[in-house]
Protein backbone atom coordinates (compact mmCIF):
# COMPACT_ATOMS: atom_id res chain seq x y z
CA UNK A 1 0.00 0.00 0.00
CA UNK A 2 1.48 3.26 -1.40
CA UNK A 3 2.16 6.51 0.96
CA UNK A 4 -0.95 8.43 -0.49
CA UNK A 5 -3.39 5.55 0.10
CA UNK A 6 -2.56 5.26 3.48
CA UNK A 7 -3.04 9.03 4.09
CA UNK A 8 -5.97 9.17 2.06
CA UNK A 9 -7.23 6.17 4.27
CA UNK A 10 -6.34 8.19 7.57
CA UNK A 11 -7.67 11.00 6.39
CA UNK A 12 -11.20 9.60 5.80
CA UNK A 13 -10.63 7.52 9.18
CA UNK A 14 -10.22 11.69 11.09
CA UNK A 15 -13.29 13.02 9.31
CA UNK A 16 -15.27 9.91 9.66
CA UNK A 17 -14.08 9.37 13.18
CA UNK A 18 -17.05 11.67 14.89
CA UNK A 19 -20.51 9.77 12.94
CA UNK A 20 -18.23 6.36 13.55
CA UNK A 21 -18.32 7.39 17.30
CA UNK A 22 -22.14 9.12 16.96
CA UNK A 23 -23.78 5.33 15.32
CA UNK A 24 -22.14 3.34 18.08
CA UNK A 25 -23.26 5.68 20.81
CA UNK A 26 -26.84 5.55 19.59
CA UNK A 27 -26.58 1.58 19.34
CA UNK A 28 -25.09 1.41 22.75
CA UNK A 29 -27.59 3.48 23.76
CA UNK A 30 -30.86 1.46 22.47
CA UNK A 31 -29.24 -1.89 23.55
CA UNK A 32 -28.19 -0.69 27.46
CA UNK A 33 -31.94 0.16 27.57
CA UNK A 34 -33.05 -2.56 26.15
CA UNK A 35 -31.11 -4.88 28.89
CA UNK A 36 -32.47 -2.45 31.37
CA UNK A 37 -36.30 -3.35 30.76
CA UNK A 38 -35.39 -7.05 29.95
CA UNK A 39 -34.01 -7.15 33.48
CA UNK A 40 -37.00 -5.13 34.87
CA UNK A 41 -39.20 -8.06 33.66
CA UNK A 42 -37.47 -10.21 36.36
CA UNK A 43 -38.04 -8.05 38.81
CA UNK A 44 -41.21 -7.25 38.01
CA UNK A 45 -42.40 -10.99 38.73
CA UNK A 46 -40.22 -11.49 42.09
CA UNK A 47 -41.87 -8.32 43.33
CA UNK A 48 -45.41 -10.03 42.61
CA UNK A 49 -44.50 -13.03 43.83
CA UNK A 50 -43.24 -11.60 47.17
CA UNK A 51 -46.48 -9.47 47.49
CA UNK A 52 -48.26 -12.81 47.39
CA UNK A 53 -45.96 -14.45 49.80
CA UNK A 54 -46.00 -11.33 51.98
CA UNK A 55 -49.76 -11.47 52.18
CA UNK A 56 -50.07 -15.24 52.99
CA UNK A 57 -47.40 -14.82 55.89
CA UNK A 58 -49.25 -12.06 57.33
CA UNK A 59 -52.59 -14.18 57.49
CA UNK A 60 -50.72 -16.85 59.13
CA UNK A 61 -50.97 -17.59 63.09
CA UNK A 62 -47.43 -18.46 64.64
CA UNK A 63 -49.12 -20.63 66.48
CA UNK A 64 -50.96 -22.19 63.87
CA UNK A 65 -49.66 -25.94 63.74
CA UNK A 66 -50.08 -27.17 59.99
CA UNK A 67 -48.27 -30.43 58.10
CA UNK A 68 -47.12 -27.85 55.15
CA UNK A 69 -44.87 -28.64 52.43
CA UNK A 70 -42.36 -25.90 51.07
CA UNK A 71 -42.47 -27.63 47.78
CA UNK A 72 -46.19 -27.47 48.05
CA UNK A 73 -46.31 -23.70 49.12
CA UNK A 74 -43.66 -22.71 47.05
CA UNK A 75 -45.47 -24.33 44.04
CA UNK A 76 -48.82 -22.71 45.14
CA UNK A 77 -47.51 -19.25 45.16
CA UNK A 78 -45.50 -19.25 42.36
CA UNK A 79 -48.37 -20.27 39.77
CA UNK A 80 -50.74 -18.18 41.77
CA UNK A 81 -48.18 -15.16 40.83
CA UNK A 82 -48.28 -16.70 37.38
CA UNK A 83 -51.51 -16.83 36.84
CA UNK A 84 -52.42 -13.86 38.47
CA UNK A 85 -50.58 -11.40 36.58
CA UNK A 86 -51.03 -12.53 33.29
CA UNK A 87 -55.04 -13.15 33.64
CA UNK A 88 -55.97 -9.62 33.57
CA UNK A 89 -53.47 -8.57 31.01
CA UNK A 90 -54.68 -11.81 28.71
CA UNK A 91 -58.35 -10.63 29.43
CA UNK A 92 -57.45 -6.74 28.01
CA UNK A 93 -55.17 -8.04 25.14
CA UNK A 94 -58.77 -9.86 23.76
CA UNK A 95 -59.82 -6.43 23.30
CA UNK A 96 -56.84 -5.65 20.48
CA UNK A 97 -56.29 -6.91 16.96
CA UNK A 98 -53.45 -8.58 18.03
CA UNK A 99 -54.61 -11.25 19.94
CA UNK A 100 -51.59 -13.81 19.99
CA UNK A 101 -48.93 -12.39 21.67
CA UNK A 102 -48.36 -8.61 22.85
CA UNK A 103 -45.21 -6.41 22.04
CA UNK A 104 -43.52 -6.61 25.07
CA UNK A 105 -43.30 -10.80 24.66
CA UNK A 106 -42.23 -10.23 21.09
CA UNK A 107 -39.50 -8.26 22.27
CA UNK A 108 -38.32 -9.40 25.84
CA UNK A 109 -39.97 -12.40 26.22
CA UNK A 110 -42.24 -11.73 29.58
CA UNK A 111 -44.64 -14.46 29.52
CA UNK A 112 -41.88 -17.27 28.21
CA UNK A 113 -39.26 -16.13 30.74
CA UNK A 114 -41.92 -15.96 33.07
CA UNK A 115 -43.24 -19.72 32.44
CA UNK A 116 -39.40 -20.70 32.36
CA UNK A 117 -38.12 -19.28 36.10
CA UNK A 118 -41.61 -21.20 37.51
CA UNK A 119 -40.69 -24.48 36.18
CA UNK A 120 -37.05 -24.12 37.09
CA UNK A 121 -37.33 -23.00 40.70
CA UNK A 122 -39.75 -25.68 41.42
CA UNK A 123 -37.21 -28.15 39.81
CA UNK A 124 -34.57 -26.52 42.25
CA UNK A 125 -36.32 -26.85 45.65
CA UNK A 126 -37.94 -30.72 44.46
CA UNK A 127 -35.23 -32.12 46.18
CA UNK A 128 -34.36 -29.90 49.04
CA UNK A 129 -33.32 -32.17 52.20
CA UNK A 130 -35.68 -30.57 54.95
CA UNK A 131 -33.37 -28.84 57.82
CA UNK A 132 -33.91 -26.52 60.77
CA UNK A 133 -31.34 -24.12 59.16
CA UNK A 134 -32.71 -22.06 56.15
CA UNK A 135 -30.65 -23.45 52.98
CA UNK A 136 -29.07 -20.88 49.85
CA UNK A 137 -32.21 -19.54 48.19
CA UNK A 138 -29.68 -16.84 46.83
CA UNK A 139 -27.54 -19.71 45.47
CA UNK A 140 -31.06 -21.10 43.64
CA UNK A 141 -32.88 -18.21 43.10
CA UNK A 142 -29.25 -16.83 41.27
CA UNK A 143 -28.73 -20.05 38.93
CA UNK A 144 -32.68 -20.45 38.03
CA UNK A 145 -32.05 -16.45 36.94
CA UNK A 146 -28.69 -16.93 35.27
CA UNK A 147 -29.70 -19.92 33.52
CA UNK A 148 -32.96 -18.50 31.97
CA UNK A 149 -32.56 -18.63 28.45
CA UNK A 150 -35.49 -15.80 27.51
CA UNK A 151 -34.44 -13.26 30.33
CA UNK A 152 -30.60 -13.73 29.56
CA UNK A 153 -31.34 -12.87 25.87
CA UNK A 154 -31.91 -9.68 23.90
CA UNK A 155 -35.17 -10.58 21.38
CA UNK A 156 -33.85 -13.95 22.82
CA UNK A 157 -31.05 -13.53 20.61
CA UNK A 158 -28.07 -11.69 21.60
CA UNK A 159 -26.88 -12.54 25.01
CA UNK A 160 -27.12 -9.79 27.62
CA UNK A 161 -23.89 -10.48 29.80
CA UNK A 162 -21.27 -10.02 26.48
CA UNK A 163 -23.59 -6.73 25.59
CA UNK A 164 -23.80 -5.18 28.81
CA UNK A 165 -19.85 -5.46 29.14
CA UNK A 166 -19.43 -3.94 25.41
CA UNK A 167 -21.57 -1.33 26.70
CA UNK A 168 -19.94 -0.72 29.91
CA UNK A 169 -16.48 -0.26 28.33
CA UNK A 170 -17.40 2.17 25.74
CA UNK A 171 -17.45 5.64 27.38
CA UNK A 172 -13.72 4.67 27.77
CA UNK A 173 -12.87 3.55 23.84
CA UNK A 174 -14.79 6.88 23.28
CA UNK A 175 -12.16 8.69 24.63
CA UNK A 176 -9.32 6.85 23.27
CA UNK A 177 -10.85 6.72 19.90
CA UNK A 178 -11.28 10.57 20.13
CA UNK A 179 -7.59 11.06 21.26
CA UNK A 180 -6.14 8.74 18.33
CA UNK A 181 -8.22 10.98 15.92
CA UNK A 182 -6.83 14.25 17.53
CA UNK A 183 -3.46 12.59 16.98
CA UNK A 184 -3.63 11.08 13.64
CA UNK A 185 -4.50 14.72 12.68
CA UNK A 186 -1.79 16.42 13.93
CA UNK A 187 0.47 13.97 12.25
CA UNK A 188 -1.26 14.88 9.34
CA UNK A 189 -0.72 18.45 9.75
CA UNK A 190 3.05 18.02 10.95
CA UNK A 191 3.87 15.98 7.50
CA UNK A 192 1.88 18.91 5.53
CA UNK A 193 4.34 20.99 7.46
CA UNK A 194 7.77 20.02 5.56
CA UNK A 195 6.48 21.56 2.41
CA UNK A 196 6.57 25.01 3.46
CA UNK A 197 8.98 27.64 1.58
CA UNK A 198 10.47 30.45 3.67
CA UNK A 199 10.86 32.03 0.14
CA UNK A 200 6.92 31.94 -0.68
CA UNK A 201 5.27 33.04 1.73
CA UNK A 202 1.89 33.02 -0.15
CA UNK A 203 2.23 29.07 -0.33
CA UNK A 204 3.52 29.02 3.57
CA UNK A 205 0.60 30.84 4.33
CA UNK A 206 -1.67 28.66 3.15
CA UNK A 207 -0.16 25.22 4.37
CA UNK A 208 -0.19 27.02 8.21
CA UNK A 209 -3.92 27.67 7.50
CA UNK A 210 -4.47 23.92 6.54
CA UNK A 211 -2.45 22.72 9.38
CA UNK A 212 -4.38 24.67 11.61
CA UNK A 213 -7.62 23.50 10.41
CA UNK A 214 -6.70 20.11 10.84
CA UNK A 215 -5.36 20.28 13.99
CA UNK A 216 -8.78 22.18 14.80
CA UNK A 217 -10.88 19.40 13.26
CA UNK A 218 -8.45 16.38 15.10
CA UNK A 219 -9.20 18.41 18.06
CA UNK A 220 -13.19 17.98 17.63
CA UNK A 221 -12.42 14.26 17.91
CA UNK A 222 -11.81 14.50 21.02
CA UNK A 223 -14.04 16.73 22.39
CA UNK A 224 -16.91 14.30 20.27
CA UNK A 225 -15.28 11.23 22.33
CA UNK A 226 -15.71 12.63 25.28
CA UNK A 227 -19.04 14.39 25.31
CA UNK A 228 -20.33 10.83 24.14
CA UNK A 229 -18.09 9.48 27.09
CA UNK A 230 -19.92 11.81 29.92
CA UNK A 231 -23.21 11.63 28.07
CA UNK A 232 -23.24 6.95 27.58
CA UNK A 233 -21.67 7.48 31.81
CA UNK A 234 -24.71 9.11 32.45
CA UNK A 235 -27.28 6.47 30.65
CA UNK A 236 -25.61 3.78 32.18
CA UNK A 237 -25.65 4.64 35.71
CA UNK A 238 -29.89 5.85 35.17
CA UNK A 239 -30.40 2.62 33.13
CA UNK A 240 -28.01 0.35 35.61
CA UNK A 241 -29.07 -3.56 35.30
CA UNK A 242 -26.86 -4.83 37.96
CA UNK A 243 -28.95 -2.87 40.45
CA UNK A 244 -32.47 -3.78 39.42
CA UNK A 245 -30.84 -7.87 39.58
CA UNK A 246 -29.85 -7.45 42.60
CA UNK A 247 -32.90 -5.88 43.71
CA UNK A 248 -34.17 -9.02 42.01
CA UNK A 249 -32.32 -11.56 44.07
CA UNK A 250 -33.21 -9.94 46.95
CA UNK A 251 -37.05 -9.77 46.68
CA UNK A 252 -37.11 -13.34 45.27
CA UNK A 253 -34.45 -14.89 48.26
CA UNK A 254 -36.61 -13.22 51.02
CA UNK A 255 -39.93 -14.55 49.39
CA UNK A 256 -38.66 -18.26 49.31
CA UNK A 257 -36.93 -17.99 53.38
CA UNK A 258 -40.15 -17.15 54.16
CA UNK A 259 -42.14 -19.60 52.63
CA UNK A 260 -39.55 -21.99 54.07
CA UNK A 261 -39.82 -20.76 57.58
CA UNK A 262 -43.69 -21.29 57.07
CA UNK A 263 -43.02 -24.73 56.56
CA UNK A 264 -42.85 -28.15 58.16
CA UNK A 265 -41.02 -30.58 55.46
CA UNK A 266 -40.49 -30.44 52.21
CA UNK A 267 -42.43 -33.41 51.35
CA UNK A 268 -43.31 -33.78 47.31
CA UNK A 269 -47.25 -34.61 46.91
CA UNK A 270 -47.93 -38.05 45.73
CA UNK A 271 -50.54 -36.49 42.97
CA UNK A 272 -48.53 -33.76 41.59
CA UNK A 273 -49.74 -31.60 38.95
CA UNK A 274 -47.36 -30.30 36.62
CA UNK A 275 -47.21 -26.18 36.11
CA UNK A 276 -48.50 -25.76 32.55
CA UNK A 277 -48.00 -22.26 31.30
CA UNK A 278 -50.20 -22.57 28.31
CA UNK A 279 -53.32 -23.30 30.73
CA UNK A 280 -56.18 -20.10 30.69
CA UNK A 281 -55.16 -18.24 33.68
CA UNK A 282 -59.33 -17.88 34.47
CA UNK A 283 -59.69 -21.63 34.47
CA UNK A 284 -56.44 -21.94 36.64
CA UNK A 285 -57.52 -19.42 39.42
CA UNK A 286 -60.92 -20.14 39.06
CA UNK A 287 -60.15 -23.95 40.31
CA UNK A 288 -58.21 -23.06 42.99
CA UNK A 289 -61.13 -20.73 44.38
CA UNK A 290 -63.47 -23.49 44.36
CA UNK A 291 -60.45 -25.72 46.05
CA UNK A 292 -59.87 -22.83 48.92
CA UNK A 293 -63.96 -23.12 48.98
CA UNK A 294 -64.03 -26.75 49.47
CA UNK A 295 -61.08 -26.81 51.49
CA UNK A 296 -63.26 -24.03 54.01
CA UNK A 297 -65.87 -25.90 54.21
CA UNK A 298 -64.50 -29.09 54.55
CA UNK A 299 -62.80 -27.35 58.47
CA UNK A 300 -66.07 -25.45 58.86
CA UNK A 301 -67.77 -28.86 59.47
Amino acid sequence: MSAQTTTQWINWFIYSLPYIMGVFFIVAVIIRVLIHFTVKRHEWFAIEFEKRVNQFVESQDPGQVQDVSFYVLSKKYLEKTYYEVFELRDRMQRRKPDRMMRVGDRVFLIKQGCAWLVKDILKQIKFLKWTQDTPKMLNITRTTFNHNPCFNRIFGIFPIGVMNDLVSILPGLFVVAGILGTFLGIRGGLTALGSMSVENLDATRKVMDHFLQEIAFAMGSSIVGITFSLMLHVINTIFNPDRVFSSMMDRFESALDLLWYRSDNNKFPDHNIPFNEHRDPSEALAEEAIKLETSKMTQAS
